[in-house]
């Protein structure tokens, strides 16, 4: 038998008096099992975003940086993460870094190669996976090639990016005779004295790179190649990676990374490639032609309106839907599920700060099919919403910023102390929403089914239930969501009728042969 998981009462504002209510969940003995030989293995674990000019500062200039990362290796491992992912890491002129001026470089607040490697050492020490994110659809307009090739003298840096005449290009949209992705002219960038444009998709700082080129493939290839033999990263988490040629040339977007990944795989024959491709399942699907993992924009939001309309059916058909489509075309996929990202609203602010809907959306994250991502700060529940950087606020250490490693370079406007409760706090109190991410994230590293298994909705339940089944050879457990503010009571049926034993509630509950009754807002798990 594998290990109960630790467990706490959360009291949510209950109304509800349950007489054959537990208490809590006794601790088992924990013997060598089967569980703990599979369960947890990355890339199936939990990954860790982390936007590192926001996370730990060691140097006091108030911006977190590489050796900070180091330090906090042990949070992230007690926590029960099993890689990280870095948000761009290389120099360049913006606070966000996805506008690359030197692929091979460090940028200078955050450290240096060397801090980098002794990273990398310690976190593989504590078997922690590093993946950096490698920005291929474009660089800096600062960055040298870029700079060569709008100078006045024609060389081969000039074919490393899209130039064109605009009124040509005009001309060409209006006739919809181009293949250049240019629904909007303002995409085409002038340079003073220079009778071209150049192509930015995103914004005239980031010219995108031309891949049609070989050579500014062989120069991708080759700063792969140098993060995974030089610096031993453990993979890439690949931005904009539909945008490698425009829209109307998939085909093409879907063999680049087939090409990438022979390229990689030759360095590194298990390399780690995660594509962001912000689209719906069918355009997101062939990509997994070239890219194992990709994250699932769809499921993401599937959870959110879950919690938001209190119905978990639609969730459970619309993520099967897609798992079914990832397994035709590659069956050894891996779905990298997430609540939100560096990009997005934050998952508190998107539930209105509701702490009872925030947690619930922390348990169908880590308890549905797929490989979750963290976005820093999510297990204290931290907030913030648009423009970006207050959707990347400094992560809460302490009171009042009493650890001297708390970033300074933005003031908080979302995640304050009086709205989030900081780490230290949280750590000590058993029914934080950290400890209810620590305590579910070490339940999954501990069962197969929650890793590895398939899932079976539960049919007939309240529409207000997630009610599901997760299955991997010996190990089944039944899943049990309440998402409204109301009891409901779930049958025990022939499907579930050996799995009785609890294994993990945070919520008052009541169980007899024929039914549970659930508290609001509360998740049971059962096993057999």
């Amino acid at each position: 038998m594998t290990r109960i998981a630790r467990a706490s009462i959360y009291m949510i504002g209950l109304s509800l008096v349950i007489s054959s209510a537990c208490s809590g969940v006794e601790e088992q003995e924990q013997p060598q099992s089967f569980a703990r030989q599979l369960a947890g293995n990355w890339p199936y674990a939990v990954t860790y975003e982390i936007f590192v000019q926001s996370f730990y500062d060691t140097n006091n200039d108030g911006i977190g940086d590489l050796p900070g990362v180091t330090e906090k290796l042990d949070y992230l491992k007690d926590l029960g993460v099993e890689a990280i992912w870095l948000m761009p890491i290389n120099p360049s002129p913006s606070y966000h870094k996805y506008d690359v001026t030197d692929y091979k470089e460090i940028h200078p607040d955050y450290g240096s190669l060397s801090d980098f490697k002794q990273l990398v050492k310690a976190a593989h020490d504590r078997n922690i996976k590093i993946v950096i994110d490698l920005v291929v659809n474009h660089t800096s307009s600062e960055h040298p090639w870029f700079k060569e090739a709008s100078g006045d003298s024609i060389n081969d840096y000039r074919n490393y990016y899209l130039w064109a005449n605009k009124d040509s290009i005009a001309q060409q949209i209006l006739k919809k005779e181009t293949t250049l992705d240019s629904d909007n002219i303002t995409q085409w960038h002038a340079i003073e004295s220079d009778s071209q444009h150049y192509y930015g998709f995103f914004w005239g700082g980031m010219p995108d790179l031309n891949l049609d080129n070989p050579q500014v493939k062989e120069e991708i290839f080759e700063i792969g190649r140098f993060w995974l033999e030089d610096m031993d990263v453990d993979g890439f988490r690949l931005d904009a990676a539909r945008h490698i040629f425009p829209d109307d040339r998939p085909q093409d977007n879907h063999q680049w990374w087939v090409e990438f990944r022979n390229e990689m795989q030759k360095v590194k024959p298990d390399v780690f490639l995660l594509g962001e491709v912000y689209a719906d399942a069918p355009t997101v699907t062939p990509y997994l032609e070239g890219l194992p993992a990709l994250f699932n924009f769809d499921v993401a939001q599937g959870i959110i309106d879950a919690v938001k309309n209190e119905q978990g059916a639609p969730l459970l058909q619309r993520l099967l839907q897609i798992r079914q489509s990832y397994a035709q075309v590659n069956p050894d996929f891996i779905d990298a599920t997430f609540l939100s990202n560096h990009d997005q609203n934050r998952i508190g602010s998107q539930l209105a700060g509701d702490r009872a809907k925030i947690r619930m959306a922390a348990s169908l994250l880590l308890t549905l099919p797929g490989s979750p991502f963290l976005y820093y700060g999510e297990e204290l529940g931290m907030l913030g919403v648009k423009p970006d950087e207050h959707i990347r606020e400094p992560f809460n250490w302490d009171v009042d910023g009493k650890d001297p490693g708390e970033t300074q370079w933005l003031d908080a406007k979302y995640s304050q102390d009086q709205a989030v409760a900081p780490l230290s706090m949280q750590m000590s109190d058993t029914l934080s929403l950290y400890n209810h991410y620590k305590t579910l994230i070490e339940l999954r590293n501990d069962h197969p089914a929650l890793t590895y298994g398939t899932m079976e909705p539960i049919p007939g339940s309240a529409a207000s239930l997630c009610s599901f089944l997760r299955l991997y050879e010996q190990d089944s457990l039944w899943v049990l969501h309440n998402l409204s503010s109301s009891p409901q009571q779930v049958p025990m049926g022939q499907e579930v009728s050996a799995l009785q034993e609890v294994l993990f509630y945070n919520g008052l509950y009541s169980q007899d042969q024929e039914a549970i009754t659930i508290a609001p807002y509360t998740t049971v798990i059962l096993t057999n």
